[in-house]
């Protein structure tokens, strides 16, 4: 089910979109989605040059599998 949302945007920046929008034959909302959808993604996963930078790294990768088994078996303390 869709739902509807009320965005307050100041002029200037409700131009910039409205144009972006107009330029990609796009509604205004499809456009506020899409790109709101794409910053979240993109600050959630890695891309695929910081995953090769991971699994390049040995010792990285000896120390996480070290803390996930420790973490399984309740060792450690949690640290703030």
């Amino acid at each position: 089910m869709h739902k509807t949302v009320t965005l307050r945007l100041r002029d200037e920046i409700y131009k910039i979109f409205a144009e972006s929008a107009k330029a990609e034959n796009r509604s205004l909302s499809n456009l506020i989605e899409t790109a709101a959808l794409k910053n979240i993604r993109e600050q959630q996963f890695l891309d695929d040059h910081e995953l090769a930078e991971i699994l390049s790294n040995s010792d990285l990768l000896k120390r996480l599998k070290e803390g996930s088994s420790d973490a399984r078996k309740l060792r450690g303390r949690f640290v703030e």
